[in-house]
């Protein structure tokens, strides 16, 4: 049961705070059970209250501290607010969300609150805001207050739990490259294993389907209620584009300004979007590599580090590579070897770190690919995981009606195996995660935005996760999209470049739109 999931790389400590932080951030107190049982008084229709927001500071600040960033002096209030569990029922039992909001302490000339999500699906907006927080523009936190959330199922809010950790454990250790019959045929069973426990844990396929993507876009305009925002503005990275997306379609006349960075294709069915997976994953290692080899002191992976990994692979699949690293127990599978390459491929700046960690597992230490493969998987310090995987599961599979057979994943692992040598069979074999999943379906909508203020759509020629025709597909179909290329590597592009920035910044704090098309440099 392949990993597929585009997010954001944030700040891997924080994850272990979130139970922490979900304590902290009650508006009135009161637990999740309260929020969620007020049904008999909640209105007929959805609204939204105004945010109760308490100081977090004290729990906060400590996790920041000595982190490049943290010398701005951000301050921080977190807050819930509720929604509705099903908008067919508006007047129904509610979940509560719980929200974060950054100030910068030299704000003026608030133009209003910032809204962003990191991806995922699956990815905490209260561990994205924080790690912005240190990162975003200056000039930008000046002007908005930096709002994150967790959205419905996710991290601290109401979070989706039916994957037992063990099981967790073991589909990040699974065999990557499924061709066989034997192996293919495993990786159904796990699928069946995980949709069976899910839809035994939430009961009916209604609870479960409840976290879908349109639902958490209606989420998000009670969210601007609450805040108090006649439109919004917000930054969406990875899946956060397709959530983006389609508030956009829902609600478009609510839209100030929207930065769409990493874009989901909105055109690609389940096989498409598959296959470029696989063919941006690869290219993603080649430019790995070739900047390996380039370098001055030496390319720690030898002269063709591909040839390297697929050593590294085979030697992990006849004896599992065991960590240095105290009171580790696990040893890496092929499994663990190709997650902590995935991983490793989102940032440039993370190449180094993988790059070492490959060469120490040839010598017989996987400390540093189970340090890559836990930041990508959720698993924290203690051998527990964050819901990641368990809300990435239940939000892609609540938002398509499509399935793939299994003898068409058996055709295509074995073509896309051919054709990308070190992801197509992963690509291949994740078209079945949705095909058992029990629970209701939410598809998302066909978007236009017709009528909408421009959104600005930026995509990156060298990113490996959300290749850059999804971008380009997506400014497209968005009848005011506007289109910035970013001729850069890695996943996500704003706010790595300057001239990324300049047009961002211009655009979401004087709403200048930049030229369609507008490409920067790397």
């Amino acid at each position: 049961m392949p990993l597929h999931h585009g997010r954001r790389a944030v700040l891997p400590s924080l994850l272990a705070a979130l139970t922490l932080l979900a304590a902290g951030c009650t508006s009135d107190g009161g637990s999740d059970e309260e929020a969620t049982t007020s049904a008999s008084s909640a209105p007929a229709e959805p609204t939204a209250e105004p945010i109760e927001w308490t100081d977090c500071n004290d729990l906060l600040q400590p996790l920041l501290a000595g982190r490049p960033g943290s010398e701005r002096g951000m301050t921080f209030e977190c807050g819930q607010v509720t929604v509705p569990i099903s908008y067919d029922e508006p007047g129904g039992e509610r979940l509560p969300l719980r929200l974060v909001r950054g100030v910068h302490p030299q704000q003026t000339e608030k133009i209003g609150s910032l809204v962003v999500n990191p991806g995922g699906p699956g990815a905490s907006g209260l561990d994205a805001a924080l790690g912005l927080a240190l990162t975003l523009p200056e000039d930008v936190l000046r002007r908005f207050d930096l709002v994150g959330f967790d959205p419905r199922g996710v991290a601290s809010s109401s979070p989706v739990e039916c994957i037992p950790d063990a099981t967790k454990d073991r589909i990040v250790a699974a065999e990557p490259q499924p061709t066989s019959a034997e192996q293919l045929d495993s990786v159904f069973d796990l699928a069946r294993e995980v949709a069976e426990g899910c839809a035994e844990r939430y009961e009916s396929p209604a609870a479960l389907g409840a976290f879908n993507t349109v639902d958490t876009a209606r989420d998000m305009d009670l969210i601007r209620q609450s805040l108090g925002e006649e439109q919004l503005t917000y930054l969406g990275y990875s899946y956060g584009t397709t959530l983006g997306s389609t508030y956009a379609e829902l609600f478009p006349d609510r839209v100030r300004a929207f930065v769409l960075d990493a874009a989901v294709d909105p055109d690609a069915d389940l096989r498409a979007a598959g296959e470029a997976r696989a063919a941006g994953l690869e290219a993603g290692f080649d430019a790995f590599a070739q900047n390996c080899t380039g370098l001055i002191a030496g390319c720690p992976l030898g002269a063709d580090p591909r040839v390297f990994v697929d050593e590294l692979m085979l030697q992990a699949s006849q004896a599992p590579i065991a960590s240095t690293k105290e009171g580790e127990t696990r040893q890496a599978t092929p499994g663990v070897v190709l997650t902590a390459i995935q991983a490793g491929l989102y940032d440039t700046r993370t190449w180094p770190q993988l790059s070492q960690s490959l060469a120490a597992a040839r010598a017989g230490d996987a400390a540093g690919l189970f340090s890559l493969a836990d930041s990508y998987s959720g698993r924290l310090q203690d051998g527990r995981y964050s819901n990641l995987l368990d809300a990435n599961l239940a939000i892609n599979c609540a938002d398509t009606e499509e399935e793939v057979d299994t003898d068409e994943v058996r055709a295509l692992a074995a073509e896309w195996d051919a054709e990308y040598p070190l992801f197509g069979a992963n690509a291949a074999a994740g078209l079945y995660n949705c095909t058992p999943w029990e629970a209701d379906r939410t598809p998302l909508p066909t978007v236009d935005a017709e009528g909408s203020a421009p959104i600005l759509v930026v995509g990156n020629q060298g990113d490996p996760v959300t290749p850059l025709p999804g971008a380009v597909n997506l400014a497209e179909d968005l009848t005011a999209g506007v289109l910035l290329t970013w001729q850069g590597q890695g996943h996500t592009a704003y706010p790595k470049n300057q001239c990324v920035n300049d047009a961002v910044n211009a655009y979401l704090i004087d709403l200048v739109v930049p030229v369609d098309g507008l490409t920067c440099p790397a």
